[in-house]
């Protein structure tokens, strides 16, 4: 993809993420209808009216690209595309149901060589995180670079992930904290707020997709913890267990020197 290209991609991102943050919020502290999907994980009448909203804008104004969602049926004619959007209409739904502010809406426009561009809006807090494929991350058109701290390291997970996963080095590691949003604490990373996130496992692309380039163009890295390269847009978009920061932060608690970028 050329630079115009995914410029011109991330302007319809940042348009559509704040359009459905906007509708989001009508449902945020509202008690909106809720159910349990197959994966025993919740789903609200927000997400699915957010993903069709998404989905409408999105591909009326790209109609040659690919779709994959956490809230649509997954259509593998997306493996036969050149770019395909990748949607997380509420990446942290149980926050967003609990009434929480860590939640953000996630679209990214993957190609064969990754995320192009990618967009993270939380709307209660106003923050719009963006970036484009060697063209920096932004948060509300401030760049944002990834910290690389000392002997010390402030992490960011999941409950389960911050009491659980044992990373190389961990007695380093002086705050761990629980962030519920996947895509927001890669972001946190991505501003500096944190050194380092991590996830135990099974996340899928839209969880990844956006959130990932935002660290890269922050400066820093996103690796598998068994230090096999991240491939998205795959006919399973489920990724293992991966470490995201500083490319010396990463090397320090996983013991593996990072390589360069993801694959294809």
């Amino acid at each position: 993809m050329q630079a115009h290209e995914a410029l011109q991609d991330l302007n319809l991102l940042r348009e559509a993420a704040q359009a459905a943050g906007d509708l989001a919020l009508r449902y945020h502290r509202s008690a909106p209808r809720s159910w349990t999907k197959g994966d025993n994980s919740p789903v609200s009448e927000a997400d699915v009216a957010v993903d069709r909203l998404l989905r409408k804008t999105l591909t009326g104004a790209r109609g040659n690209y690919g779709w994959l969602s956490e809230e649509s049926e997954d259509n593998r004619d997306r493996l036969t595309r050149e770019r395909v959007f990748v949607v997380d209409p509420i990446d942290g739904t149980r926050a967003f149901l609990e009434g929480d502010d860590q939640w953000v809406v996630s679209v990214a426009v993957v190609s064969p060589q990754g995320s192009e561009c990618g967009v993270l809006y939380n709307p209660v807090r106003g923050e719009m995180y963006e970036a484009a494929r060697g063209a920096g991350a932004h948060l509300d058109g401030h760049r944002l670079l990834v910290t690389s701290p000392g002997d010390n390291y402030r992490i960011a997970g999941s409950k389960r992930d911050v009491s659980g996963l044992n990373l190389n080095n961990s007695a380093s590691i002086i705050d761990r904290r629980y962030v519920p949003s996947l895509a927001y604490r890669f972001a946190l990373v991505a501003a500096g707020r944190f050194d380092a996130t991590m996830t135990s496992g099974r996340c899928r692309d839209w969880d990844l997709a956006a959130a990932m380039l935002i660290v890269e163009e922050a400066g820093g890295v996103v690796r598998r913890i068994d230090g096999e390269p991240i491939r998205l847009n795959m006919p399973e978009p489920v990724q293992p267990p991966l470490v995201a920061g500083s490319r010396e932060t990463v090397e320090f608690l996983t013991g593996r020197r990072p390589t360069d970028g993801a694959g294809p």
